[in-house]
Formats: C-alpha cells, structure tokens, sequence
C-alpha cells in the first residue's frame, strides 16, 4: 500500500541514482525540489510512457497513476542532452513519443527500453551516440576544484549544463541533506551547525520551500502522504 522507492547509485559518472517504485492505492505525492534531471518510464493498465523530467526548484505536490510502476535515471549535475536544454524543462516535462514495452523513440533514433541491471550500458550508448554530453568543469567546481575560468563563465556553463544558477544547486542539495539527517533523528541544532543555517526559522524555511515538509513531519514514521526520492546528494 502507498508507493514503495527503491534506489542505487552508480559507477558511472553521467548518472547520479538509478530507481524503481510502484504504486498502489495512493493518489497523491510530495515531490521534493532536485537538481537533477530524469529520464523516466512507467507502466499502467498495459500502457507504457516515457518522459524526461527537469529540475524542481521548489516542492510541490504531485499525482501518482494508481497501480503503475516505474524505473527511471537520475542524471549527474553536468550531464545533459543538448537537443533538450534543460532550462526549458525546469519544473517540467517533455513527452517522449514512440513508447512501447521493448522501445521508444529518442533523437531521431530507437532506443530499448532500459533496465535496473543495464541503465549504464544505456547511458554508455546515449554518450556514445552524441545523446548526452557532460560538462567537465561543472562537475569539477561541485566538487570543491577553483575554475580556471571567470565567475561569468561558470555561471553560464552550470545554467547550459543544468538549467540552475550555482546557488540554487547549493540551496537544494543543503535543504535535502537537512531532511535526511532530520529523518535519521538528527536534532535540529546539529542539522544547523552541521549545513550553515542560520538559525532554525532559517532551516524551517528551506524545508518548506525545498522538502514541503516541516521538521516535526520529516520525523513522522507514518507520514500522511509519501515524499519522491529523497536521498543525501
């Protein structure tokens, strides 16, 4: 009952999770904010579709098709498909046309549907056709390298490679950290020492913009409503 997550990560550096998750008897979703683009598909009443969804910046509430599955992949920051920018898809969607139970239709091409066990073989082939690209120095700059380039220029790099300023990346990846160490029971004044918050309107703020859940609610076992994927970035 309700909607069952799973999730891995990955070796590959183009690809940040690989999930799964099924529904049942639940309408509705609490989506968190990410940073990431997806690549999702999804099963209901024998009818397959696929879609590549954008960043959140903000979280919001989400339907779920009842008694339906999932897989999807979530793509590393960096990682893009040039012919989607993904400043058109943040907090949105595109459709995928073509879709069936072994196929669908990509750039022109047809791709097999992907799996749990293969999502990097796949991705390794979207690379290798020209799918997908990465930007190097945007990977580099998260992880804690100095760009050899201007402010202006890894500004505008993170915004073509992720459709986010580099501050927005920062906001929502502190607020999902906070809302992992608070669900593992966390105290509050750990979790704001710990990320840099100011104080703890400061944090109870970025909860509610990013996560739509307040602290006393993230330390609820039985929440009334399910939240997406939420993991530690």
């Amino acid at each position: 009952m309700g909607l069952h997550i799973e999730s891995r990560s990955s070796d590959s550096p183009y690809i940040e999770r690989v999930w799964r998750s099924s529904s049942r008897d639940v309408a509705q979703m609490t989506a968190v904010a990410t940073a990431h683009w997806d690549l999702v598909f999804w099963e209901q009443r024998g009818q397959v579709s696929a879609s590549v969804h954008g960043p959140e910046t903000k979280a919001s509430q989400a339907p779920v098709p009842e008694d339906a599955t999932f897989f999807g992949i979530s793509f590393a920051l960096g990682t893009a498909m040039p012919h989607l920018p993904l400043g058109r898809l943040v907090d949105g969607s595109a459709e995928i046309p073509g879709t069936t139970h072994t196929s669908f239709w990509l750039k022109g091409s047809t791709w097999h549907l992907p799996g749990w066990d293969n999502a990097e073989t796949f991705v390794r082939r979207l690379v290798r056709e020209g799918v997908v690209e990465r930007d190097p120095l945007v990977a580099a700059v998260l992880g804690g390298a100095p760009p050899d380039v201007s402010e202006r220029t890894v500004q505008r790099r993170f915004l073509a490679a992720t459709g986010l300023t580099r501050g927005a990346i920062r906001q929502i990846d502190r607020a999902r950290r906070a809302a992992v160490l608070i669900q593992d029971g966390v105290p509050i004044h750990d979790v704001i020492h710990r990320l840099g918050y100011f104080d703890q309107p400061h944090l109870a703020r970025s909860l509610s913009r990013y996560i739509g859940r307040t602290a006393t609610q993230l330390g609820d076992r039985r929440p009334a409503q399910p939240l997406s994927l939420l993991y530690a970035t």
